[in-house]
């Protein structure tokens, strides 16, 4: 059973930067695929970066050139760079492990407390 641990989140003015982490157990991490999802107020939780076992990323055209997702194989840790943030970025942000394949992934393990993010002045 994947557990998944998430930290970091915060309040932050626009423009600012937050680093979150996402540690990983009950799995070997190394195999998987992870990703980093977000979900606000009302909207459906949507994926906003990627990065697979090679470390090949994707993100989330809302997100491009801003965040950056970096996984550490060793401690069995995702992390995610959010710069430049935005209010609209303002949301609740969760991990997971991940089966498929670029452009098709799906969620595999249960979802963690997640880590708050708010955005505002």
């Amino acid at each position: 059973q994947v557990q998944l641990v998430e930290s970091g989140g915060g309040l932050v003015q626009p423009g600012g930067s937050l680093r979150l982490s996402c540690a990983a157990s009950g799995i070997v991490f190394r195999m998987y695929a992870m990703g980093w999802y977000r979900q606000a107020p009302g909207k459906q939780r949507e994926l906003v970066a990627s990065i697979t076992t090679m470390g090949s990323t994707n993100y989330a055209d809302s997100v491009k050139g801003r965040f950056t997702i970096s996984r550490d194989n060793a401690k069995n840790t995702v992390f995610l760079q959010m710069n430049s943030l935005k209010p609209e970025d303002t949301a609740v942000y969760d991990c997971n492990a991940l089966t498929g394949r670029s452009g098709a992934w799906s969620s595999f393990g249960s979802w963690g407390q997640g880590t708050q993010v708010t955005v505002s002045s």
